[in-house]
């Protein structure tokens, strides 16, 4: 007989040592541990978007994490791309055009490096121990892989095509995670350069890989509410992963300019802020590079800093970095914990 959506999920939660099938997304920019544990605490499982995170900052959130919690949560990493190609001319017209953004002369970014040492960043996640590594924008390395399963950590794949899938499940992942379209944030794609043809909704694409692998697979874009959740489990989840539903929690942290944005802005794709495909609110970064292409990633992003800095600094969220995901009008300003217990009540009612 075949599994019922509860008792899919029931699996999952008992395997990985949850009580509630809900994922707090690893958000690069918005994932402090408070965040984490709170959605463990009521459950689920926390995260650490770990992207721009040094091993000293690894190491230093999971012990602040294990201070508030006992639950489990994932390390996510971004596998690395190809170093950039540079184009100084080019460069040099992206920064005239975000010097009125930044309200002054944009500099040079130098050189780079522009990311942390992947590597190091690999060997401080298998010293925190956590309970699941997550990637986006490919895969582990086989010896990565068994270096997880010698120190007992799961490892979840982010996929955006069922041929991603496919390559996950093949190269030892414990489940993947099918990102839609809809999500707030980077594109998983694993090939950035085809990431605007990858943009499967999440309800089209979650059947589809579901159907697929043997993996568990775990739904993210989008949901925001019980009936998101229920639904993605009726096409064959086993649980979900939210961002965006969780942007205007307290434990966030988020500027509040941004917060308030969230349910009442206009979501765009764009690579205006880093150089890689991501959702956000439209504003007037988006909108300055509707004619030139911005510099490739990471370049872009370090270009950006002082745009960052000065929007920040005048809490002006025209000018910042705000991913959020098309679900963004259901946000609601609700404790993590809180929040997640309702959610996953909503859905439970529905599924029963």
């Amino acid at each position: 007989m075949a599994m019922t959506p509860r008792d899919r999920a029931h699996a999952f939660c008992d395997r990985f040592g949850l009580r509630v099938p809900i994922l707090q997304a690893p958000m690069a920019s918005a994932s402090p541990p408070g965040l984490a544990a709170a959605v463990a605490n009521a459950g689920g499982l926390g995260g650490l978007g770990a992207l721009m995170s040094s091993p000293a900052l690894i190491a230093d959130w999971a012990r602040t994490f294990r201070a508030s919690s006992n639950g489990a949560f994932q390390v996510n990493l971004w596998v690395p791309d190809p170093p950039p190609v540079r184009d100084a001319a080019h460069e040099a017209a992206v920064r005239a055009r975000l010097a009125p953004l930044a309200g002054a002369e944009v500099p040079d970014p130098g050189a780079g490096p522009f990311t942390q040492d992947f590597a190091q960043q690999f060997e401080a996640l298998l010293a925190a121990g956590p309970a699941i590594a997550s990637t986006i924008m490919g895969l582990f390395e086989p010896a990565q892989v068994a270096a997880l399963k010698a120190g007992n950590i799961a490892w979840f794949a982010t996929v955006t095509t069922l041929a991603d899938a496919r390559a996950a499940e093949a190269a030892g992942a414990d489940a993947v995670i099918a990102q839609g379209s809809e999500a707030g944030g980077h594109r998983g794609a694993f090939d950035q350069a085809d990431a605007e043809t990858q943009l499967t909704g999440l309800f089209a694409l979650l059947p589809i890989i579901a159907d697929a692998v043997r993996v568990p697979v775990i739904a993210t874009g989008g949901i925001m509410d019980g009936r998101g959740i229920a639904a993605a489990l009726t096409l064959g989840a086993s649980a979900v992963q939210l961002g965006t539903a969780y942007l205007r929690t307290p434990e966030a942290g988020l500027h509040p300019a941004y917060a308030d944005a969230i349910p009442n802005g206009e979501t765009v794709l764009t690579r205006a802020f880093s150089g890689r495909l991501a959702r956000g609110l439209r504003n007037q970064v988006t909108e300055a590079f509707s004619d030139l292409v911005p510099a490739p990633y990471p370049v872009q992003r370090a270009i950006m800093v002082p745009v960052r800095a000065a929007a920040e600094a005048a809490g002006d969220v025209t000018r910042m970095q705000a991913w959020a995901g098309q679900g963004a009008a259901l946000a609601v300003a609700e404790p993590a914990a809180a929040l997640t217990t309702r959610l996953w009540a909503e859905a439970s009612a529905l599924l029963a």
